[in-house]
This record gives C-alpha cells, sequence and structure tokens, in this order.
C-alpha cells in the first residue's frame, strides 16, 4: 500500500466515516482532527485557535495585502503581517505535506489534494449524498430535528466550500477537482468503502 488517500465530503454523507474505514482496512493512519492536534504541535500555535479557523474561510480585508504570499514564498516580513487565518492555514499545508512524506495515509478535509497536487500516489475522492440520508446521518450524530439538520448541512457545506474556494485554485464539489466522486447513499457506508477498496487496489495494480 503506497497511496494517500485524500477525502473531501458534504456534511452528513458519512466522508470521516469513510475514510476511518479505509485507513482501518489498509492498516494505513487517519488524518482528521489528528491533523490539528500535529499542526498546533508543529507550528506553535494552539489547539483552540486552529480549531476555530478549521475549515472556514477568512472574513479579514488584509488578504488582498498577502494574497499568493504562499505561492511565491513568504518572508518574514509578510508572514507577521498576514492574518492568523492565513498562518493557520499555512501551518495546516506543511503538516499535510509532511504526513503525506511519511507514507500512505487517510486525510479528511483542509484541502489536503491541493496541498499535494505535486505528488503522484494520491487518490483525490469526494463523497456526497442525498439530502434525505444526510438529514437522517445529522439527526442521529448530532441528536438534532430535521429542521436544525437542514440548517447545519446547508451551513457547513457552505464554509467547506468557501474555504476549499478560496484557499485552492479549484472548485469543491465539482467533479474535475477530484480523481473520484461518489454519492455514498447509492451503495452505503459499506459499500461506498467496498468499491474504493477495489479503487485503491487497482491503482496499485497499475
Amino acid at each position: 500500500m503506497n497511496t494517500v488517500i485524500t477525502i473531501s465530503r458534504q456534511f452528513g454523507s458519512g466522508g470521516r466515516e469513510i475514510g476511518e474505514k479505509l485507513a482501518e482496512y489498509f492498516n494505513i493512519k487517519y488524518y482528521d482532527k489528528e491533523l490539528l492536534s500535529r499542526a498546533a504541535k508543529e507550528s506553535g500555535f494552539c489547539e483552540e485557535i486552529i480549531e476555530v479557523h478549521d475549515e472556514r474561510p477568512t472574513s479579514s480585508f488584509l488578504y488582498n495585502l498577502v494574497m499568493d504570499t504562499y505561492s511565491f514564498g513568504y518572508n518574514q516580513s509578510s508572514f507577521v503581517d498576514m492574518p492568523i487565518s492565513h498562518k493557520i492555514f499555512l501551518a495546516q499545508f506543511d503538516t499535510i505535506k509532511k504526513i503525506a512524506s511519511e507514507g500512505p495515509c487517510v486525510i479528511v478535509g483542509r484541502c489536503a489534494d491541493y496541498a499535494l497536487a505535486d505528488m503522484d500516489n494520491t487518490l483525490n475522492i469526494f463523497i456526497y449524498g442525498n439530502e434525505e440520508c444526510k438529514v437522517k446521518r445529522i439527526c442521529e450524530r448530532m441528536n438534532v430535528n430535521e429542521k436544525k439538520a437542514k440548517e447545519l448541512s446547508v451551513k457547513t457545506d457552505k464554509q467547506r466550500q468557501s474555504y476549499y474556494n478560496y484557499y485552492s485554485s479549484k472548485k469543491w464539489g465539482r467533479a474535475d477537482s477530484y480523481d473520484l466522486c461518489i454519492n455514498s447513499s447509492l451503495l452505503g457506508i459499506d459499500g461506498t468503502v467496498r468499491l474504493l477498496i477495489q479503487a485503491v487496489e487497482d491503482l496499485e495494480s497499475r
């Protein structure tokens, strides 16, 4: 097993659970919230601050002053002037690259597919689902009513979309941004996992 699997997902689609089951099957490391802990440890930011900015777009007017700083390399002065949200994005970006360089793993969210765009051994997946299935899963997982589940679904996906579109050069949820887009409602969680296991094994046998 040599593949790094990145998973972007709609809220309530079961992407996290699918990622966990894939990691368990292939006996590789799994990173979701674990990535935040490591990014905090390696960057010196406290974990609470990283969590506050996790997969949320910045609303800072300073953005235009530092736009493309990462692309062109940042010097010390520009980094000092950079909004906290950008510093945290860079910390996560660097952590994702380090994690992937250490061996095969599953990384959920955080523009991991974009961070690893120059790596050949990646499989970038987008998990989505039918609204009915997503709402039901959110209700069960978060112990909320249907109305609240729908609100959470829309709000969280908007945040994830804005974050991804803001920091990457691709579009969240659009098929050409990924290698595979799968509707988890079609086969269920376990069926989707089996499909992805097959995809990874076929990819590795090429």
